[in-house]
């Protein structure tokens, strides 16, 4: 295993250490992308009611922005690195609350892909809404941390997908104000 000590220590803390019924209920839901539907719906409609016809624009940097981060954290990132899932490496004590899944663990295309919404959305709508950020880092968050709980993902995982969707999330919402900040406006 390529992992530190400390990424292993923390995962175990968290997914077994921390073990109770309320979270064993509650984090395989974040992690689920379903369970989220209600919330892309409002933003859609959020954005398509508030911006009319120039919402568009932002929707097509969203589905960009996710679509990029879901690629390269899937396929380069994940098959550069090699790295296993907790829940199939042998030197790790896991509670599997999840089906574990034969892909490659570093990086969490989950966390990558939420953290690359989260940045565009508050780069390109905080100014007008300062205060989406204090939802949508922590929703960000609490999707990682779920894949640590639920004993698919290693802690260094989720904050290595954390940074890659931050840097894709910063390059679209860049490359979107700098054509169509005047769409929003």
């Amino acid at each position: 295993m390529w992992g530190s000590a400390l990424d292993s220590s923390l995962f175990e803390m968290i997914n077994t250490g921390w073990s109770n019924p309320f979270l064993d209920m509650l984090m395989p839901l974040i992690r689920q992308p379903f369970f989220w539907v209600p919330l892309y719906v409002f933003y859609i409609g959020f954005v398509l009611l508030n911006f009319g016809k120039k919402g568009y624009w932002l929707l097509l940097f969203t589905l960009l922005t996710v679509s990029t981060s879901d690629s390269i954290s899937s396929r380069p990132v994940k098959q550069y690195f090699q790295r296993l899932r907790p829940c199939n490496d042998t030197d790790v004590k896991v509670i599997e609350r999840v089906p574990c899944g034969s892909g490659y663990s570093f990086t969490s295309s989950h966390a990558s892909n939420h953290f690359a919404i989260a940045t565009f959305l508050v780069l390109t709508l905080g100014g007008m809404w300062t205060r989406i950020k204090y939802f949508l880092f922590p929703w960000a968050a609490s999707v990682g941390f779920a894949q640590i709980y639920v004993g698919v993902h290693f802690p260094g995982d989720v904050l290595g997908g954390a940074i890659l969707g931050i840097l894709l999330g910063t390059f679209w919402a860049r490359l979107f104000l700098h054509f169509y900040r005047h769409t929003l406006l």
